[in-house]
């Protein structure tokens, strides 16, 4: 057996190298890091999602907005052209789930504040309450940087639609007058206008997710 195995030793050698690069090889395509997927109004929980558009499979994208922030700036969809976003509900008066959503935007903006490619976008779900003068105080309260967070106040049939038709994560109470009820959750919005990822924003666990994922969006683009 001794013999034999020395009579083939460089055939072992080599089988050995090949298996190895073989191994190696197939490690290395099942840990490639897969894109984020697309998200579509038909794979949303359907109390999110507007019933028009509750049955769109493919091609959704957040629709143009026109907005005024804390400095009683107009912000458009321009704002955001070219950039990775991550978008929310809220409402300043809020004393439940917002000051922990905030604090997580914050926590966000602090880890993004010197990456040019991605920002962040608030929006009020009671406009006629959150002036431009409140959202302004709030924002110093809650350390916005105004160069990378908006907080938007508008027309509320604007944010309505922008929050069940676009961006997914907010419910309606079904009164005569848009009235919503919004949810913990963020929006991870890509350069293309389309959403790559919905998150738990007062889970702090959930929110690493969404960092990580910013990090995989962003290799998309390189």
């Amino acid at each position: 057996m001794l013999a034999f195995f020395k009579q083939f030793k460089f055939f072992f050698i080599v089988l050995f190298i090949v298996s190895v690069i073989i191994v190696s090889i197939f490690y290395s395509i099942l840990n490639v890091e897969q894109p984020l997927p697309v998200y579509q109004p038909n794979r949303i929980d359907a109390t999110l999602v507007d019933s028009t558009i509750q049955h769109k499979k493919k091609y959704h994208t957040i629709a143009d907005f026109n907005l005024i922030n804390q400095n009683g700036e107009t912000i458009t969809q321009d704002t955001y052209k070219g950039k990775i976003y991550v978008a929310d509900f809220f409402f300043t008066t809020c004393q439940t789930i917002c000051p922990i959503m905030t604090d997580q935007m914050h926590r966000i903006q602090k880890d993004i504040i010197n990456d040019d490619d991605v920002m962040l976008l608030s929006h009020s779900v009671t406009p006629e309450i959150d002036s431009v003068a409140q959202l302004k105080r709030y924002a110093i309260e809650k350390g916005v940087n105004d160069n990378k967070w908006n907080l938007v106040t508008g027309d509320r049939k604007q944010i309505y639609d922008l929050a069940r038709k676009s961006y997914l994560v907010v419910k309606t109470d079904d009164s005569e007058d848009y009235g919503m009820v919004h949810t913990e959750n963020f929006a991870l919005i890509d350069k293309d206008k389309q959403i790559r990822g919905i998150y738990n924003g007062i889970s702090r666990t959930s929110v690493d997710s969404l960092l990580q994922d910013i990090k995989r969006l962003k290799k998309e683009y390189q």
